[in-house]
C-alpha cells in the first residue's frame, strides 16, 4: 500500500505522432527536421516523437546531420550558415525532447507506435523492425504497405522488450486496433486492445464525454473490456501545418505539428518518466490538451459520467453513519471486479459543489490503517490528495486484484455490480477463487459471433496468451437474429419452486457469470427487479417494438441512467434482457437508444 501527497510533477505537452520527409506519403517533402523543430515550439510542444512509416530514417536523418555539424565544428571548419544551423538545433533539442520512433504496419494493415529513449541504438531499433518483418528496403523508404509482416500481439510484446512505449494508432479510425464500425472481430477486439504489452490507445476524440467516445468505451466497464486502457491524442502529422479543410475533431484530419495534443504530469522530462507513467494506472496524468479551453478537471469528468463499476463517490469519511466502512467495502469489491477508483469528499452529482476533506492527510493515514487492517489478502492500492474547484479530496486506486477474493474480516466478500457494492453469494464466490487460481470460469454464450469466410491470420510463434483467429476488416452484413446478447444487464435462465419459494439461475451479461439459487427476498437490486418483472410484468409481444428479431420491451430511468428491458428471438424462444445500460448496447442494439439530447 502507498500513498501520495501533491505531487510537485509538471504537465507537458506533448505529440507523440510526428511523421517526417522519410515517410513516403509526407506532403510536403521540402520541410527540413528545424522546420519541424520550430514548429513544435511554436505550438508550445515539450515532448515529440518522429514515428515513420516502418521506418526511423527521419530520426537518423536529423542525428547524423547533427553530427556531422559537430564535427566540422570539432575540426573548426564549420561554415557560418552551418554553426548557426547547428546553433538552432541545440536551442531546440534544449527546450524539446525529441524521441524516435516508428508507425509499424501490422498484419492486415493494423497501425501500431513504438517510441524510444533517445539512448537506444538506431541500429536495434531498426533491427527490431527487421524481426518483425519489415523488408529492409522499407526501412529507407518509410513506406506503410509492407507485406505479410508480424501480426499485431507479436509487435506488441517485441516493443515492450526492447524497452519501448507501445501504442495502437488512431485505434478508432482507418488501420485501427479497435475495428470500430464492425460488426465481428470480438475477440480479436478484446485481445488487440486489451493486451498486457499494451501502454495506450491513439484515439481522435479524446475529451468527448459522450456515450460513443473510445475513452469511455475503454473505461473498464464494457463485458470483456475488463482493462482500462490510457487514451492518447496524437496530430499524425504528414504537413508543417494544417490543410486548408482540416477539421480537427475528423478521424483523418490531415493536421499539421501539434494540431491534437496530450499534456502529461512527469517529474522529469524524459522518456523514463514518460515510459514509467504508460505503464502506471495513474489515468489523471494525461488529458486532452485545447489552447482554448480550461484544462480538464478529471475528477469532475469523473463525476459527469457517475458511479459505475470502476468508480464511486463518497461525501465524507467518518465512522459513524457507517461512511469509513462504506468507503472499506468499495475498496474490497473493487478489489475483486475490474479494479477502480474511490473519490472522498464529494458527492456524484456534478451540479453540487465538493465538500471537501478537512485534514486530508489525516484521512489518508486512517484509510491506510483501516484498509491494511480490515482487508485480506494484503492489497497494493495507492491513496493521495488531489484537488476540484478549490477543495481537497481524498482518491483511493484500486488495481484488480491478482489474489482473489479479498475479504474483510476474513469473512465477508464484497463485488461490484454496475454502481452497486453488494456481498457476493456462493457462486460468485467461487468465480473468485477460480480467478485467483488462475482458472477461468465458463462463459455460456447461447447466440455465437458470426466468422465470415475471410482470411485469417497465422498464429503467434509464441503460444503463452490468446492468439485470436482475425478476419481481414471488410464489413460484413449481419442479420438480427444472430446479434449476440447486450453486454450488460441481467437474464432469468432457469426457476424452480421448493415449497413456498421461487429459486433463480440468474446470468450476469456483462461477463456471463450464472448464479444459481437467487430468491426474490435474496436478490441484490438488478436482480430483485429482474424477478419482480418476471413473475408480475412479462413482455408481451405486441407491445414489444420489434426490429427483426431483436426489441425492445420498456425503457425506463434509475438514479437518473436510462436503463433498457430488452428481448430477443432466439430458436424459437423469447430471452429476455432486464435493466441493459446504455454502455451495454453494443451493435444493433443501439438502435433503441435514446438520443443523448433527449435524454
Amino acid at each position: 500500500m502507498s500513498s501520495r501527497k501533491k505531487s510537485r510533477n509538471q504537465w507537458y505537452r506533448m505529440d507523440l505522432h510526428l511523421h517526417t520527409p522519410a515517410s513516403a506519403d509526407y506532403q510536403e517533402p521540402n520541410t527540413t527536421y528545424l522546420d519541424i523543430l520550430r514548429k513544435a515550439e511554436f505550438r508550445g510542444l515539450d515532448i515529440i516523437a518522429f514515428t515513420d512509416h516502418n521506418s526511423l530514417a527521419g530520426y537518423s536523418r536529423m542525428m547524423r546531420d547533427i553530427e556531422q555539424l559537430n564535427y566540422l565544428e570539432g575540426l573548426g571548419r564549420a561554415q557560418p550558415d552551418e554553426l548557426k544551423r547547428l546553433a538552432e538545433y541545440r536551442r531546440l533539442l534544449d527546450k524539446i525532447l525529441v524521441l524516435p520512433g516508428f508507425e509499424f504496419t501490422a498484419t492486415f494493415g493494423f497501425h501500431i507506435l513504438g517510441i524510444f529513449s533517445p539512448a537506444t541504438p538506431l541500429r536495434m531499433t531498426e533491427h527490431l523492425l527487421l524481426s518483425l518483418n519489415v523488408p529492409p528496403h522499407v526501412l529507407d523508404e518509410g513506406n506503410s504497405e509492407v507485406g505479410a509482416s508480424a501480426d499485431v500481439l507479436t509487435a506488441y510484446e517485441t516493443i515492450n522488450e526492447a524497452g519501448g512505449i507501445c501504442i495502437a494508432a488512431h485505434v478508432n479510425s482507418s488501420h485501427g486496433v479497435a475495428m470500430r464500425g464492425f460488426d465481428f472481430g470480438g475477440q480479436t477486439r478484446i485481445a488487440y486492445t486489451q493486451d498486457e504489452y499494451l501502454h495506450a490507445l491513439e484515439v481522435t476524440d479524446l475529451g468527448r464525454q459522450d456515450r460513443n467516445s473510445t475513452e469511455r468505451f475503454f473505461n473498464g466497464t464494457k463485458a470483456g473490456y475488463d482493462r482500462r486502457m490510457r487514451c492518447i491524442q496524437g496530430s499524425d502529422a504528414h504537413r508543417l501545418n494544417a490543410a486548408p479543410n482540416a477539421d480537427k475533431n475528423a478521424k483523418n484530419a490531415n493536421l499539421g505539428v501539434g494540431d491534437r495534443v496530450t499534456e502529461v504530469l512527469l517529474p522529469e522530462r524524459t522518456f523514463e518518466a514518460l515510459l514509467e507513467m504508460f505503464k502506471g494506472t495513474d489515468f489523471s496524468r494525461t488529458r486532452p490538451y485545447n489552447p482554448s479551453r480550461q484544462p480538464l478537471d478529471y475528477i469532475q469528468a469523473a463525476r459527469e459520467e457517475g458511479a459505475t463499476l470502476v468508480q464511486s463517490f463518497h461525501e465524507s469519511m467518518t465512522k459513524t453513519g457507517g461512511r469509513l466502512y462504506g468507503i472499506i467495502t468499495d475498496v474490497c469489491a473493487f478489489a475483486n471486479t475490474n479494479g477502480g477508483t474511490v473519490y472522498i469528499g464529494l458527492n456524484a452529482d456534478p451540479k453540487r459543489p465538493p465538500n471537501g476533506i478537512e485534514r486530508p492527510q489525516d484521512g489518508v493515514d486512517t484509510l491506510q490503517q483501516e484498509i491494511s487492517r480490515l482487508i485480506t489478502p494484503p492489497l497494493n492500492i495507492e491513496i493521495d490528495v488531489a484537488e476540484t474547484q478549490g477543495k481537497p479530496i481524498i482518491r483511493i486506486q484500486v488495481p484488480s486484484g491478482n489474489d482473489r477474493p479479498y475479504a474483510i474480516e476474513d469473512n465477508k466478500i464484497y463485488v461490484r455490480d454496475e454502481a452497486d457494492t453488494s456481498l457476493a453469494i456462493r457462486d460468485e464466490i467461487v468465480n473468485l477463487v477460480r480467478q485467483g487460481q488462475g482458472i477461468k470460469p465458463p462463459v455460456e454464450v447461447s447466440v455465437p459471433e458470426p466468422k465470415p469466410s475471410l482470411p485469417t491470420e497465422p498464429p503467434r510463434p509464441k503460444a503463452k496468451r490468446f492468439a485470436p483467429v482475425v478476419a481481414e476488416p471488410t464489413p460484413v452484413e449481419l442479420s438480427p437474429a444472430s446479434i449476440p446478447p447486450p453486454t450488460g444487464g441481467v437474464e432469468i435462465i432457469g426457476a424452480e419452486q421448493r415449497g413456498e419459494e421461487h429459486y433463480y439461475a440468474m446470468r450476469d451479461l456483462r461477463n456471463g457469470n450464472i448464479v444459481q439459487n437467487v430468491t426474490r427476498s435474496s436478490a441484490r437490486r438488478l436482480w430483485h427487479y429482474a424477478i419482480k418483472q418476471h413473475e408480475g410484468n412479462k413482455p408481451r409481444t405486441e407491445k414489444i417494438t420489434w426490429y427483426g428479431d431483436i426489441g425492445l420491451w420498456q425503457r425506463y430511468v434509475k438514479n437518473g441512467e436510462t436503463r433498457y428491458d430488452l428481448v430477443q428471438r432466439v430458436d424459437g424462444e423469447m430471452r429476455v434482457y432486464y435493466g441493459v445500460t446504455d454502455s451495454a448496447m453494443q451493435g444493433a442494439w443501439q438502435v433503441f437508444l435514446v438520443p443523448e439530447e433527449a435524454e
